[in-house]
C-alpha cells in the first residue's frame, strides 16, 4: 500500500535524504500539526519530508482527552472567532475526512445540590450556543444530537455511579470524541505519505534553519543535512528549543486511568464542575476499551520540557476530589490504576494558563522558518493549512490551494466491511485487513490486556511505522497507560516486531 510506513520504507527514503535531494517543505514534529501540514503540503503537489526525533504523536498530541469540541467554553470568554473554527473543523472531522475515527459523544451535567437553578438555566443557554455554532458550522444534526435536559432516573440509567442524594436531573449535551488521538495522528501521516511525503520518525533535529536541517539519525547516530526550500516548526512545546526567540508558557493537563470495573454501568461521558470555577469542568470519559478517563487539569510548568510528562500526586489528588463529589461511591487512590500528563504549547502571555487564548499563532524567523504554535487538537488540519499557507508565500512555492477539508484519510469507512466492531472503531476500512490477518495464525489472534490482539501489533509493524515495544504499546495502542498491563503484553510486542514483510 503507497499508505504502508515501516522499516524498510523508513530506511530507503532516509537514504535519498541523506544523499542530498532538496525537498520543497521539510515539516519538523510529528504530532497532529506536523502530520497535519505534511499531509496538507503532500497534496498540494509539493515534495515533503517530516521528521520527528521520537515517533508520531510522541508529545501532547497523545495526552489529549480525546476531545474534537465544538468551541463552548470559547464561546464563553467571547473568543467567537476561535469557537467557530472550531466548530467547523469538528464537523469536517465528523462528516469528512475521518468519520471513521471521531463520532458523537453524549455528556452528563449531572444537578446536584451544588449546581443551582440559576446555574442550570445558563449551562443550558451555553449547550444551545453551542448547538447554533454546530448549525453555523453546517454540521448535519444527524452527526450531533442538540441538548436536552433529563429526569435524575434517566440520568442513573445513563450514568448508574452518579449519587441519587439531591441529584435533580442532568443537562445532556453532545460533542465530537475520538477513539484515539494517537491513532489520528497515524491516519494523517500514512494519508500523506499516500501522497508521496517521506515520514521519518527516530530523526532528530540538532539545527534549525530557513532552509535546512543538521538532523541525527536516532537508530544509527549517523547525522546529515536535509536540504529544502521551506521548513516549518511544528514541534509543540518543544518548538523554542529549535528557535529561541519563541517564548512559550506550557500548561499541563492530567487525566487518571480507572480500569473497566471501577465506574460500572457509565455508559455516557460527564461533565462535572469544578468548585470555585464558572466555566470549568471535570471530564469523566468511558473508552471503548472499558477505561475511563477523568481530567483534566491546567497548570503551569516552569522549566526544561521533559519528553514525557508526569501526573504529580496534587493533580491525581485533586481530580479524585472532583470526581468523588458527584459519584455514590467513592473512587479510592489505590483504584487509579494509571495518569498521564500531556503540556500545552501555549504563547507566553500574563495572567492563569487556563485563561490563555487556544488560538494558534504563526511566526516567522529572520531567514524565513515558519513556525505554529497554540491551538488545540481539534482545529490541527486549519493550523497545518495556515502553516503551509505561509511557507507557500513566503517561500514563493509552486502550489494551490489546501484540499485537506475534503480529504479522506486513511481507513475511512467503506460499505461491506466485516471485521468486529471494535476493529472497525479504530481502523474503519482497513479493519477486514486487520481481522484477516489474525485468523491466518492463531499466534496472532492472541488477547492483550484491553483486548488488543497480536494482529493489531504486527499491522503496526507493517503499515503504521512501529519500530519498537513502546511504538506499539504505548502510542498504536494504549495498554501502556497502566504499567501492568504493558508488562504483560511487552513479550508479544517484540515478538511482533520480527513480523517485517
Amino acid at each position: 500500500m503507497k499508505s504502508s510506513l515501516n522499516a524498510a520504507r523508513r530506511s530507503r527514503e532516509l537514504a535519498e535524504l541523506a544523499d542530498g535531494r532538496t525537498v520543497d517543505v521539510l515539516v519538523v514534529g510529528l504530532g497532529a500539526t506536523g502530520a497535519g501540514a505534511a499531509l496538507d503540503a503532500a497534496s498540494r503537489g509539493l515534495s515533503v519530508a517530516a521528521i520527528d526525533a521520537c515517533d508520531l504523536a510522541f508529545g501532547t498530541s497523545r495526552w489529549s482527552s480525546k476531545m474534537i469540541h465544538g468551541g463552548l467554553r470559547y464561546l464563553a470568554k467571547g473568543q467567537i472567532g476561535v469557537a467557530h473554527e472550531s466548530a467547523v473543523e469538528r464537523g469536517v472531522l465528523l462528516a469528512r475526512t475521518a468519520p471513521h475515527l471521531v463520532r458523537a459523544q453524549p455528556y452528563l451535567l449531572p444537578l446536584t445540590p451544588r449546581v443551582s437553578g440559576s446555574q442550570a438555566a445558563t449551562l443550558m443557554t451555553g449547550y444551545r450556543l453551542g448547538d447554533g455554532l454546530r448549525a453555523a458550522a453546517r454540521t448535519p444534526r444527524r452527526l450531533l444530537p442538540g441538548p436536552s435536559r433529563i429526569s435524575a432516573g434517566r440520568a442513573r440509567e445513563l450514568a448508574a455511579p452518579l449519587s441519587p442524594r439531591g441529584l435533580r436531573g442532568a443537562l445532556l449535551s453532545w460533542d465530537g470524541r475520538l477513539v484515539d488521538d494517537a491513532r489520528l495522528v497515524v491516519a494523517l501521516a500514512r494519508t500523506a505519505a499516500a501522497h508521496g511525503a517521506r515520514i521519518l520518525t527516530r530523526c532528530r533535529a540538532l539545527e534549525l534553519g530557513g532552509r535546512e536541517a543538521r538532523v541525527r539519525d536516532e537508530l544509527t547516530g549517523e547525522t546529515f543535512t536535509i536540504r529544502a526550500r521551506a521548513v516549518i516548526n511544528a514541534a509543540g512545546v518543544w518548538a523554542a528549543q529549535l528557535d529561541p526567540a519563541i517564548r512559550l508558557r506550557p500548561s499541563r493537563g492530567t487525566h487518571l486511568v480507572l480500569r473497566p470495573e471501577t465506574l460500572p454501568g457509565l455508559r455516557t461521558g460527564l461533565h462535572v464542575p469544578i468548585p470555585g470555577e464558572s466555566n470549568r469542568f471535570a471530564l469523566v470519559l468511558p473508552q471503548a476499551d472499558g477505561r475511563v478517563y477523568v481530567g483534566l487539569t491546567d497548570e503551569p510548568v516552569e522549566g526544561p520540557v521533559p519528553d514525557v510528562p508526569e501526573a504529580p500526586e496534587e493533580d491525581v489528588t485533586f481530580l479524585l476530589g472532583v470526581l468523588n463529589s458527584v459519584l455514590d461511591t467513592e473512587v479510592r487512590r489505590e483504584e487509579v490504576a494509571g495518569a498521564f500528563a500531556g503540556l500545552r504549547p501555549l504563547l507566553a502571555a500574563e495572567g492563569r494558563t487556563a485563561d490563555l487564548s487556544r488560538r494558534h499563532a504563526l511566526l516567522t524567523s529572520s531567514d524565513g522558518m515558519v513556525t505554529v504554535v497554540g491551538g488545540k487538537l481539534t482545529t490541527y488540519r486549519r493550523m497545518a493549512e495556515d502553516a503551509v499557507d505561509l511557507a507557500v508565500r513566503t517561500h514563493r512555492l509552486g502550489a494551490g490551494a489546501s484540499r485537506t477539508a475534503r480529504l479522506p484519510l486513511v481507513g475511512v469507512t467503506h460499505p461491506g466491511v466485516t471485521a468486529p466492531a471494535r476493529l472497525v472503531e479504530r481502523y474503519g476500512g482497513e479493519a477486514g485487513a486487520v481481522h484477516t490477518l489474525a485468523g491466518r495464525d492463531p499466534a496472532l489472534a492472541e488477547r492483550l490486556p484491553t483486548g488488543v490482539t497480536v494482529a493489531e501489533l504486527v499491522w503496526a509493524v507493517r503499515h503504521e511505522g512501529a519500530l519498537d515495544a513502546g511504538d506499539l504499546l504505548d502510542r498504536r495502542t494504549r495498554i501502556g497507560l497502566v504499567a501492568e498491563d504493558r508488562q504483560a503484553a511487552l513479550p508479544a510486542a517484540q515478538k511482533a516486531l520480527d513480523y517485517q514483510e
